[in-house]
């Protein structure tokens, strides 16, 4: 099978030859450690990876403060390893958004490296191609606290500032899908290790209904959607999974995502992606303890297909070359269908996260 073949199969919740690897994000410094500095489409290859991810390309320039400035007007700063941050967006008002003019979501330059991926991997990789829904460009061009007033004090306001990120998202959604990728993924974040950042009410009122439309919007053009966001997801999960998403990525078990779980609860409906630790055990834990995560990890997601395999968020800068490369051979090694039924009964019991867990 190609490595397409074995994104989508598991996207159907179906048996590949072996669990499909894939990464939302690989930073510096695996980058480079591993194979130099090739770039990235090169790296996915050399690490036989099932799947790339693809972000749309935006036009920057220096900002007063430092910063980048983007298309939308959001300033972002860098933490370094080519990781950036926003520090500031543009709408600080209602009149603001009255005059506000979002970029061009059908851009010519926006899909240079999804054009790229396509010439090198269409029908061999999944070209997954990254958008969002409302939430996170939202608070991006508003400020997250000024959002968060915002939910109480001017719904028709939010609504509003959602309802033009949605169509931008949307039609770049699109877009990319008539230019070649093969899946989308949706980047809003709604939690953190301890819940979600909002109430469930107010994300069922200012979220939910985005993620539905492009989840619709998706579907109308044959192809699957996965929805990540990092925390602990449960006080919504079931929603998002009536919302007719494809896939949930990537179930941090440091925020009581069990993967087995989920598995469990709603694997006859969705895929589930991930999710070996990458707070602890992918960044200084030893490799025997990587390896036995992605035993588990195998164990608890894989039986009857439906899994692909991954960090529980990204190869981030603090992750250990060593330890990527480890997880993906040992993914490699204990993925393949069909599985041993033994690991399975042995891992599927045990719960490497519990001694990390804060309660």
């Amino acid at each position: 099978m190609t490595g397409l073949d074995r994104f989508l199969a598991a996207l159907n919740r179906e048996e590949p030859d072996v669990v499909p690897v894939w990464e939302l994000i690989i930073n510096e410094p695996t980058l480079s450690a591993l194979h130099g500095e090739v770039g990235y489409l090169e790296f996915c290859a050399r690490e036989g990876l099932d799947g790339v991810t693809i972000f749309e390309n935006q036009m920057t320039s220096p900002g007063p403060d430092g910063a980048q400035v983007d298309e939308w007007g959001i300033h972002w700063k860098t933490a370094g390893f080519g990781v950036y941050y926003p520090s500031g967006g543009p709408i600080k008002s209602k009149e603001d958004l009255e005059s506000y003019e979002p970029p061009d979501p059908n851009a010519p330059h926006r899909f240079t490296d999804l054009n790229a991926a396509v010439e090198r991997f269409k029908g061999e990789k999944a070209i997954v191609f990254l958008t969002h829904e409302a939430f996170e460009f939202s608070h991006y061009l508003r400020g997250l606290d000024n959002l968060m007033i915002d939910y109480i004090e001017d719904p028709m306001f939010v609504h509003e500032l959602a309802a033009m990120v949605s169509e931008y998202k949307v039609e770049l959604a699109e877009a990319a899908i008539d230019l070649g990728a093969d899946v989308i993924v949706s980047g809003d974040d709604y939690a953190s290790r301890h819940g979600t950042i909002m109430s469930v009410e107010h994300w069922e009122e200012y979220s939910l209904p985005y993620l539905e439309k492009l989840v619709k919007a998706v579907h109308r053009k044959g192809v699957p959607f996965i929805k990540h966001t990092d925390g602990d997801i449960w006080g919504i999960l079931d929603q998002m999974v009536s919302a007719g998403i494809d896939a949930i990525d990537p179930l941090e078990p440091i925020a009581h995502m069990d993967i087995g779980r989920v598995k469990e609860r709603y694997g006859d409906r969705v895929c589930v992606v991930g999710n070996v630790d990458c707070t602890e055990i992918l960044t200084h834990a030893p490799i025997e303890e990587v390896v036995d995560a992605v035993k588990e990890t195998i164990a608890k997601g894989s039986p009857g297909g439906g899994h692909i395999l991954a960090s529980s968020n990204s190869i981030h800068p603090g992750v250990k070359p060593a330890n990527y490369r480890a997880m993906v051979e040992a993914a490699r090694q204990f993925g393949v269908y069909p599985l041993d039924e033994e690991l399975v009964r042995e891992y599927s019991q045990r719960s490497y996260i519990e001694r990390y867990l804060d309660g």
